[in-house]
């Protein structure tokens, strides 16, 4: 047995020295200077992001692509505690890092991130630096570059039970503007108060943190006054390119009832990715107002585009686009017109369960009993189609005088139309041919059907499309005008 044991252990012994030497050579670090890192990219650049609010977070990955271990003597920020930026190096985070080892054939994280102060300006401005690696005595920089915007910030400083947080930004009998100088950034609710208004100027940038909106109190006033060059934009306060078509980055604009004269007006808006675009209620009494809504785009909401209780709307030249439930939800009655509207819906996020617009003439008391209210609609020259089958709901009960009216619009419906009054002069089911949904392009293409078949008596009264484009003679239906391309 001995002789036996002796033997393998002879056998044995070379293939073990091997092995180990193997083993001792992966551990030994190389300090062969002509060894240097490769990177993922020579440059970590942030889109344009707000003073004082973090970036999201970028990548670097740092590549050892020879066959040795190497120390990494040093991993810093170039102006380390100065630097706006800040790193994340194998799970610790920092600005200066030292003895980063990493194997043969291997690779390493870093993460970037950036905050900048503020410098009381309204352009935009740049800020520069480098990620400094130090390597067997060679020095090699990855540059980073942040675009950083000065801001107006909001930020809620009172709470009632039942309602969300806010600040109020145009007290009773106060008349506040806000311009096109700073994008203001809003963290909770920014609420006109009662006999309150709130001008915003053309140009505007109105951005929303998460849960986030703009709230006009009973008898507040809102006034978004819009160009075609320079429209007023409400969007979330991402800026970074990867957040331009998320949805759901804040919550809604908000609209209660109002002193009859003292409407509610928005021209030339953008309203996008929120949860609810606009919402226009009468919650403590019914309106004697209403919301004058033109030459607007309210687009990429999860929940709704524009949701009414017991309100009216009077509105052309719209867009309203792919919502997540509803592209309008006009409930418990109201007064409603909408002239040369596009109401497209294509959402693609998640299943879309419901229709592209739903009419309600109630509301549910506390034992889900019906009460009825008074409803009347005048949808002309409007497109109403999306991916589903069917995009127009009505639920009507009786007890409250309740009318529709579709004159000359395209629409999405299995119903057939002949039996129903309340659609004159539609064209069912024929696809509008928008030039690009998917890209929120929502023009007539050259071979649109919508092309040339507005009714006059409408286009009269709105001559010019959402581009400013004549109408007359021949006016199209929908916002926007069809133009051939010129070379």
């Amino acid at each position: 047995m001995k002789k036996h044991s002796l033997y393998f252990l002879l056998l044995i012994l070379p293939f073990t020295v091997l092995l180990f030497d193997a083993c001792r050579k992966q551990d030994l670090i190389s300090n062969d200077s002509n060894l240097k890192l490769t990177f993922s990219t020579d440059s970590v650049v942030f889109d344009t992001v707000f003073t004082s609010i973090g970036t999201s977070t970028r990548r670097l990955m740092i590549y050892n692509t020879s066959n040795e271990r190497l120390n990494i003597s040093s991993i810093q920020v170039g102006e380390t505690s100065q630097s706006v930026f800040r790193l994340n190096v194998d799970g610790t985070a920092g600005v200066s890092f030292e003895n980063i080892e990493i194997p043969a054939r291997d690779s390493l994280f870093v993460f970037v991130r950036a905050t900048i102060n503020p410098l009381n300006v309204d352009n935009p401005f740049v800020v520069e630096d480098d990620i400094v690696f130090l390597i067997n005595g060679n020095i090699q920089k990855v540059k980073l570059v942040a675009w950083g915007q000065d801001a107006i910030y909001i930020i809620a400083d009172q709470y009632i039970k039942g309602f969300p947080k806010f600040k109020i930004v145009a007290d009773s009998l106060q008349t506040i503007t806000w311009t096109a100088g700073k994008p203001y950034v809003i963290y909770g609710y920014a609420l006109i108060n009662s006999y309150g208004e709130l001008i915003i100027e053309e140009g505007a940038q109105i951005h929303f943190h998460d849960k986030s909106g703009l709230w006009a109190y009973s008898d507040g006033v809102l006034k978004v006054r819009g160009t075609k060059e320079n429209p007023v934009i409400f969007q979330g306060d991402r800026l970074e390119q990867e957040y331009r078509d998320v949805p759901g980055q804040w919550d809604r604009i908000w609209l209660m009832e109002g002193r009859q004269g003292f409407d509610h007006e928005i021209d030339y808006a953008i309203i996008r990715n929120g949860f609810i675009g606009i919402q226009a209620e009468s919650f403590i009494r019914a309106t004697e107002n209403s919301l004058k809504i033109s030459n607007s785009i309210i687009e990429n909401h999860t929940g709704i585009g524009i949701y009414s209780r017991l309100f009216a709307i009077d509105a052309n030249n719209l867009v309203v686009a792919n919502c997540g439930s509803y592209g309008m939800a006009l409930t418990t009655g109201g007064d409603y017109r909408f002239i040369h509207t596009t109401l497209a819906n294509y959402w693609s996020f998640s299943p879309r369960n419901n229709p592209n617009i739903i009419l309600n003439n109630y509301a549910l008391d506390t034992l889900d009993v019906p009460i009825p209210f008074p409803f009347n609609l005048v949808m002309g020259n409007t497109i109403i189609y999306g991916s589903n089958d069917e995009e127009i709901e009505t639920d009507f009960v009786g007890g409250a005088d309740s009318t529709y009216l579709f004159d000359n619009c395209f629409v999405k419906t299995e119903r057939k139309l002949s039996l129903f009054p309340g659609f004159v002069d539609c064209i069912k089911n024929e696809d509008p041919l928008f030039k690009d949904y998917t890209m929120f392009d929502f023009h007539p293409d050259t071979l649109s059907p919508v092309i040339g078949k507005g009714k006059i008596d409408y286009s009269n009264s709105f001559p010019f499309d959402l581009d400013g484009v004549s109408r007359i003679p021949l006016p199209d239906v929908g916002a926007y005008q069809f133009v051939p391309e010129t070379n």
